[in-house]
Protein backbone atom coordinates (compact mmCIF):
# COMPACT_ATOMS: atom_id res chain seq x y z
CA UNK A 1 0.00 0.00 0.00
CA UNK A 2 2.32 2.72 1.26
CA UNK A 3 5.72 3.70 0.03
CA UNK A 4 8.54 1.85 1.77
CA UNK A 5 10.42 5.14 1.98
CA UNK A 6 10.09 6.43 5.54
CA UNK A 7 11.17 9.85 4.28
CA UNK A 8 8.29 10.08 1.80
CA UNK A 9 5.79 12.89 2.15
CA UNK A 10 2.02 13.07 1.72
CA UNK A 11 1.05 16.18 -0.23
CA UNK A 12 -2.65 17.02 -0.36
CA UNK A 13 -4.53 19.35 -2.67
CA UNK A 14 -7.67 21.09 -1.48
CA UNK A 15 -10.44 22.60 -3.61
CA UNK A 16 -9.47 21.05 -6.95
CA UNK A 17 -12.92 20.23 -8.37
CA UNK A 18 -15.26 23.13 -9.21
CA UNK A 19 -18.49 21.41 -8.10
CA UNK A 20 -16.94 20.55 -4.72
CA UNK A 21 -15.74 24.14 -4.22
CA UNK A 22 -19.26 25.35 -4.94
CA UNK A 23 -20.93 22.83 -2.63
CA UNK A 24 -18.82 24.13 0.25
CA UNK A 25 -19.40 27.75 -0.73
CA UNK A 26 -15.70 28.53 -1.04
CA UNK A 27 -14.10 31.06 -3.40
CA UNK A 28 -12.42 29.64 -6.51
CA UNK A 29 -8.64 29.33 -5.98
CA UNK A 30 -6.25 30.77 -8.57
CA UNK A 31 -3.44 28.37 -7.64
CA UNK A 32 -3.35 24.93 -5.98
CA UNK A 33 -4.28 24.81 -2.29
CA UNK A 34 -1.55 22.69 -0.70
CA UNK A 35 -1.35 21.06 2.72
CA UNK A 36 0.47 18.03 4.10
CA UNK A 37 -0.12 14.99 6.27
CA UNK A 38 2.32 12.79 8.21
CA UNK A 39 2.85 9.27 6.82
CA UNK A 40 1.34 7.96 10.06
CA UNK A 41 -2.10 9.20 8.89
CA UNK A 42 -2.25 6.54 6.15
CA UNK A 43 -4.59 3.57 6.68
CA UNK A 44 -4.29 0.30 4.73
CA UNK A 45 -7.36 -1.20 3.03
CA UNK A 46 -9.56 -3.23 5.34
CA UNK A 47 -8.33 -1.63 8.54
CA UNK A 48 -10.87 -0.22 10.98
CA UNK A 49 -10.86 3.54 11.44
CA UNK A 50 -11.51 5.03 14.85
CA UNK A 51 -13.91 7.98 14.81
CA UNK A 52 -11.77 10.96 15.90
CA UNK A 53 -12.53 12.07 19.45
CA UNK A 54 -11.75 15.76 19.01
CA UNK A 55 -14.46 16.59 16.44
CA UNK A 56 -18.07 15.77 15.55
CA UNK A 57 -18.70 16.26 11.82
CA UNK A 58 -16.52 13.79 9.89
CA UNK A 59 -16.70 13.96 6.09
CA UNK A 60 -15.38 11.55 3.43
CA UNK A 61 -13.60 12.81 0.29
CA UNK A 62 -12.50 10.26 -2.33
CA UNK A 63 -9.36 11.24 -4.25
CA UNK A 64 -7.02 9.93 -6.93
CA UNK A 65 -3.54 9.57 -5.43
CA UNK A 66 -0.34 9.47 -7.47
CA UNK A 67 3.10 8.39 -6.30
CA UNK A 68 6.36 9.94 -7.46
CA UNK A 69 8.85 7.50 -8.98
CA UNK A 70 11.81 9.69 -9.85
CA UNK A 71 13.16 12.86 -8.26
CA UNK A 72 12.72 16.31 -9.68
CA UNK A 73 12.89 20.02 -8.95
CA UNK A 74 11.26 22.76 -11.06
CA UNK A 75 9.65 20.07 -13.21
CA UNK A 76 8.21 21.29 -16.49
CA UNK A 77 4.54 20.43 -17.01
CA UNK A 78 5.40 18.66 -20.27
CA UNK A 79 7.57 16.21 -18.32
CA UNK A 80 5.48 15.95 -15.16
CA UNK A 81 3.62 12.69 -15.86
CA UNK A 82 6.94 10.89 -16.41
CA UNK A 83 7.64 11.40 -12.69
CA UNK A 84 4.61 9.29 -11.66
CA UNK A 85 5.24 5.60 -11.07
CA UNK A 86 1.95 4.45 -9.49
CA UNK A 87 -1.68 5.43 -8.95
CA UNK A 88 -4.35 4.52 -6.40
CA UNK A 89 -7.43 5.90 -4.64
CA UNK A 90 -7.55 7.36 -1.17
CA UNK A 91 -9.95 9.06 1.19
CA UNK A 92 -9.33 12.48 2.68
CA UNK A 93 -11.18 12.34 6.01
CA UNK A 94 -12.03 15.83 7.22
CA UNK A 95 -13.50 17.10 10.46
CA UNK A 96 -15.62 19.75 8.80
CA UNK A 97 -16.64 21.41 12.06
CA UNK A 98 -13.01 22.01 13.01
CA UNK A 99 -12.07 23.08 9.50
CA UNK A 100 -14.85 25.67 9.50
CA UNK A 101 -13.64 27.11 12.80
CA UNK A 102 -10.05 27.20 11.57
CA UNK A 103 -11.06 28.97 8.37
CA UNK A 104 -13.02 31.61 10.28
CA UNK A 105 -10.02 32.35 12.48
CA UNK A 106 -7.41 32.07 9.73
CA UNK A 107 -5.75 29.13 11.49
CA UNK A 108 -4.07 26.00 10.04
CA UNK A 109 -6.17 22.93 9.20
CA UNK A 110 -3.99 20.32 10.93
CA UNK A 111 -6.51 19.27 13.59
CA UNK A 112 -9.20 18.96 10.91
CA UNK A 113 -7.14 17.16 8.28
CA UNK A 114 -4.01 15.56 9.73
CA UNK A 115 -5.34 13.57 12.70
CA UNK A 116 -4.77 9.84 13.28
CA UNK A 117 -6.09 7.63 10.46
CA UNK A 118 -7.22 10.61 8.39
CA UNK A 119 -5.89 9.25 5.08
CA UNK A 120 -7.15 5.78 4.08
CA UNK A 121 -5.09 4.66 1.07
CA UNK A 122 -5.61 1.86 -1.45
CA UNK A 123 -2.98 -0.39 -3.01
CA UNK A 124 -0.87 1.31 -5.64
CA UNK A 125 -1.10 0.17 -9.26
CA UNK A 126 1.96 0.78 -11.46
CA UNK A 127 1.24 3.68 -13.79
CA UNK A 128 1.36 2.87 -17.50
CA UNK A 129 0.42 5.87 -19.67
CA UNK A 130 -0.41 3.51 -22.52
CA UNK A 131 -3.15 1.70 -20.60
CA UNK A 132 -4.28 4.42 -18.15
CA UNK A 133 -5.54 7.85 -19.16
CA UNK A 134 -5.02 9.93 -16.03
CA UNK A 135 -6.83 12.88 -17.59
CA UNK A 136 -10.09 10.93 -17.95
CA UNK A 137 -10.10 8.63 -14.93
CA UNK A 138 -13.51 7.81 -13.43
CA UNK A 139 -13.67 6.99 -9.72
CA UNK A 140 -16.37 6.55 -7.09
CA UNK A 141 -17.09 6.54 -3.37
CA UNK A 142 -19.85 4.55 -1.69
CA UNK A 143 -21.00 4.64 1.91
CA UNK A 144 -22.82 1.52 3.09
CA UNK A 145 -23.23 0.50 -0.53
CA UNK A 146 -24.85 3.77 -1.63
CA UNK A 147 -23.10 5.84 -4.31
CA UNK A 148 -22.11 9.22 -2.85
CA UNK A 149 -19.38 10.52 -5.16
CA UNK A 150 -18.99 9.84 -8.88
CA UNK A 151 -15.99 11.78 -10.14
CA UNK A 152 -13.70 12.04 -13.14
CA UNK A 153 -10.26 13.59 -13.30
CA UNK A 154 -11.22 15.57 -16.40
CA UNK A 155 -13.09 17.85 -13.96
CA UNK A 156 -9.92 18.79 -12.06
CA UNK A 157 -9.31 22.52 -11.76
CA UNK A 158 -5.53 22.01 -11.70
CA UNK A 159 -4.18 19.09 -13.74
CA UNK A 160 -1.74 16.42 -12.56
CA UNK A 161 0.93 18.19 -14.60
CA UNK A 162 0.22 21.54 -12.97
CA UNK A 163 0.19 20.05 -9.47
CA UNK A 164 3.53 18.30 -9.93
CA UNK A 165 5.08 21.41 -11.47
CA UNK A 166 3.83 23.65 -8.65
CA UNK A 167 4.90 21.27 -5.88
CA UNK A 168 8.35 20.89 -7.42
CA UNK A 169 8.88 24.65 -7.26
CA UNK A 170 8.69 24.42 -3.46
CA UNK A 171 10.04 20.93 -2.69
CA UNK A 172 12.41 18.52 -4.38
CA UNK A 173 9.99 15.71 -5.21
CA UNK A 174 11.44 12.33 -4.29
CA UNK A 175 10.52 8.69 -5.01
CA UNK A 176 7.77 7.60 -2.66
CA UNK A 177 6.17 11.02 -2.28
CA UNK A 178 2.38 10.86 -2.67
CA UNK A 179 -0.09 13.46 -3.90
CA UNK A 180 -3.79 13.39 -2.95
CA UNK A 181 -5.20 15.37 -5.88
CA UNK A 182 -8.57 16.64 -4.63
CA UNK A 183 -12.17 15.44 -4.40
CA UNK A 184 -15.29 15.83 -6.56
CA UNK A 185 -18.68 16.92 -5.24
CA UNK A 186 -20.89 14.71 -3.08
CA UNK A 187 -19.00 14.82 0.21
CA UNK A 188 -20.98 14.07 3.34
CA UNK A 189 -20.97 12.95 6.95
CA UNK A 190 -19.90 9.60 8.38
CA UNK A 191 -20.93 7.83 11.54
CA UNK A 192 -19.80 4.83 13.58
CA UNK A 193 -20.41 1.57 11.72
CA UNK A 194 -20.34 3.15 8.27
CA UNK A 195 -18.37 1.36 5.55
CA UNK A 196 -16.52 3.59 3.09
CA UNK A 197 -15.67 2.00 -0.28
CA UNK A 198 -13.81 3.60 -3.19
CA UNK A 199 -13.28 2.12 -6.63
CA UNK A 200 -12.02 2.50 -10.16
CA UNK A 201 -12.30 -0.11 -12.90
CA UNK A 202 -8.52 -0.34 -13.41
CA UNK A 203 -7.17 0.41 -9.96
CA UNK A 204 -9.61 -1.74 -7.97
CA UNK A 205 -11.87 -1.36 -4.94
CA UNK A 206 -10.87 -0.64 -1.34
CA UNK A 207 -12.95 -0.25 1.81
CA UNK A 208 -12.73 0.72 5.46
CA UNK A 209 -15.14 0.51 8.43
CA UNK A 210 -15.60 3.33 10.91
CA UNK A 211 -15.81 2.36 14.59
CA UNK A 212 -16.10 4.15 17.93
Amino acid sequence: MNSNNSMARVFCIGQNYVAHIRELGNPMPTSPVIFMRPLACLVAPGEKIQFPRHGKLLHYEVEVVVRIGKPGRDIDETQALSHIDAVTLGVDLTLRDLQKKAREKGLPWDAAKAFEQSAPLGEFLPYDPVTMDLKHLAFRCRVNGQLRQDGNTDDMLFSFERLIAELSKIWILRPGDMIFTGTPSGVGALGSGDVIAVDNDQIGSFSWTLVD
